[in-house]
């Protein structure tokens, strides 16, 4: 099996090292693949994504870099395609499709639900009276069309509103409505074919002590047929495998008897677990 990672970020987004940082640290903990993934430029909010001008540099460099390291490690180009981004994602070796926020057209603003748990509670209680499920009723039914809206081959980190749950206790993952809105989203996900990705980026930074999706959620991906792929979501070059084993051991104990991989042909292929 590859060591591969193509969830990654840099210092042209929100990530801590340089792109050169990044794989230089992927070799020496025995990458075979690193694949970037710079959160694509939205208007809607600029903090952490890549600048119109800065994505054009770094299209330029992970090439350059790809070329100089190529006898150590492959290197590829992807983009983290926001569902609200509106820059294209032509020319990419690949594509993650992510739901960082949803549009409330009652505030007539975009709730970013990954930024702050303060500011998810205050979403919770200010615009949604308290009603943590309508909230995430609405998070689901926009993540539902994520692979049409960003024509992505892996959807990202499905169950992202629930990053801060742990302490916040916002949510209960059993709870009737927020299953059936999981549930309502996945049906139209599974059939789109996509990669869901299990990430231990949240585990890294201490939100969470376990990956993203839920247990339950995989379960139900497996018996779907839905396909999986293991990232650490990384933004910074020490923990580009953090908790690789652990998510390993998830995916078998919810019944995945293999993952995805991608290929010197830039397809991805599945490999034994």
């Amino acid at each position: 099996m590859k060591k591969i990672n193509l969830h990654t970020h840099t210092i042209y987004c929100d990530g801590k090292n340089t792109a050169e940082e990044m794989i230089v640290s992927a070799i020496e903990k025995g990458f075979d693949v690193l694949g970037f993934s710079g959160h694509s430029y939205m208007s809607y909010d600029e903090s952490y994504c890549m600048s119109l001008s800065d994505t054009r540099k770094y299209r330029s460099e992970i090439p350059r870099l790809a070329e100089k390291y190529k006898s150590d490690i492959t290197v590829l180009c992807g983009i983290e395609q926001d569902y609200y981004s509106y820059a294209p994602a032509l020319g990419y070796d690949y594509i993650i499709g992510s739901l960082h926020a949803f549009y409330n057209s009652k505030v007539d603003d975009y709730l970013c639900v990954d930024a702050d748990a303060g500011m998810l509670a205050k979403f919770i209680d200010e615009i949604y009276g308290g009603d943590a499920y309508a909230l995430a009723e609405d998070y689901f039914k926009a993540e539902t069309f994520v692979v049409e809206q960003t024509g992505c081959d892996i959807i990202g980190h499905f169950d992202l509103l629930t990053k801060f749950n742990e302490h916040l206790h916002a949510f209960d993952e059993s709870h009737p409505r927020y299953v059936a809105a999981v549930d309502n989203a996945l049906s139209h996900l599974l059939a789109k074919n996509a990669i869901f990705e299990i990430n231990t980026g949240a585990m890294s930074k201490g939100y969470r002590s376990k990956p993203y999706p839920s247990e339950s959620i995989l379960r139900k991906i497996n018996a779907g047929g839905g396909k999986i792929i293991i990232s650490s979501d990384s933004h910074a070059a020490d923990t580009l495998d953090y908790a690789f084993e652990d998510a390993l051991v998830l995916a078998a104990a919810c019944g995945f008897d293999s993952i995805m991989t991608i290929g010197d042909d830039l397809r991805f292929t599945e490999v034994p677990l």
